[in-house]
């Protein structure tokens, strides 16, 4: 397995992004396990940590079947060949992807509570998960993040299926990742631990990097 873990995997990353030119980067980690990886590398940057909260939108009828996905600020990413084969009115995807949003900003309060979000424009965005599988979510947090006009969009991740890398490349302006296999099958494959962050987890890291990051 190429990672310990999920800080042992922001550590390596942290390094591969320390070689690159990152104009005042700020790091969005996608919750819950993306943000132990992205505390590691705000660490190695000494770059604020915020999150950037995507959620998949479920079929109706099969919810875990994704007709698309939303992040926090952005428009949704469409599955449009489900949306077709299912038949989901326009109604519906939008009647779920409110759903999401509404959970979105359920999450952002617990985690976050009142902390406003860290202003992006004019710097380098580091979008950071412990790995990709379908992409979806990451599509949406992509768009989400280029909506506050940073200077420049990085997704890091330390694992993703390489066919996957690429459909992504058009999102993003720089892709750094530590490992990408072709098939690919689970990312807690990749790990030899990988178990569940907890909400608490992802609050005291937060809380931690609010800490030690100076005030903007």
């Amino acid at each position: 397995m190429p990672f310990r873990n999920r800080s042992e995997a922001g550590r390596r990353l942290g390094e591969a992004l320390k070689s690159r030119h990152l104009t005042q980067p700020v790091v969005f980690a996608l919750p819950r396990g993306g943000v132990p990886v992205a505390a590691e590398v705000c660490a190695a940057l000494h770059a604020p940590l915020d999150l950037i909260i995507a959620r998949k939108i479920g079929v109706p009828i099969q919810p875990e079947l994704a007709m698309g996905a939303v992040a926090e600020g952005g428009e949704p990413v469409r599955n449009e060949d489900i949306i077709a084969l299912v038949g989901v009115t326009e109604g519906e995807f939008a009647a779920v992807c409110e759903r999401e949003r509404r959970e979105i900003e359920r999450r952002r309060r617990r985690y976050l509570g009142d902390r406003p979000p860290v202003a992006v424009a004019n710097r380098t965005a580091i979008v950071i998960d412990d790995g990709i599988a379908t992409g979806a979510t990451v599509r949406a947090a992509l768009l989400a993040v280029r909506g506050g006009k940073p200077d420049k969009v990085v997704l890091a991740v330390p694992v993703a299926p390489t066919a996957t890398l690429e459909a992504l490349r058009g999102d993003a302006d720089e892709i750094v990742c530590l490992e990408d296999h072709e098939p690919f099958g689970a990312i807690g494959m990749f790990y030899r631990d990988f178990t569940q962050v907890t909400d608490d987890e992802v609050v005291a890291l937060l809380a931690r990097h609010a800490a030690a990051t100076p005030a903007e």
